[in-house]
């Protein structure tokens, strides 16, 4: 996975504890927006439906459903907000 804020390369082998910090900017690795359930589009912004709301997405938490993100996107520098958008300029794009 890749840190959320700074797209550092995370290793993942080994379970990611509660408390767990990246190395590169020392945010908290175990938050939402590492996690691979985390959605904004979806309600309380989790495809997991059994877990508990959590109202900060960037701060650590003690989800059980936690999951890490297998996406790239931070790390390739481009950030989810960027990428939506331009799907949407594609998408309503005028057709000469």
């Amino acid at each position: 996975m890749n840190c959320f804020f700074c797209g550092r390369e995370i290793d993942t082998r080994d379970r990611i504890g509660f408390r767990a910090s990246c190395p590169g900017c020392e945010r908290p690795l175990h938050a939402c927006r590492n996690c691979e359930f985390y959605d904004p589009a979806y309600h309380n912004e989790c495809r997991e439906t059994q877990a508990d709301r959590v109202v900060d997405k960037d701060r650590f938490n003690f989800c059980e459903y936690f999951a890490p993100a297998s996406r790239r996107a931070a790390a390739a520098g481009i950030s989810t907000k960027a990428a939506a958008a331009s799907k949407l300029e594609e998408l309503f794009k005028k057709k000469t």
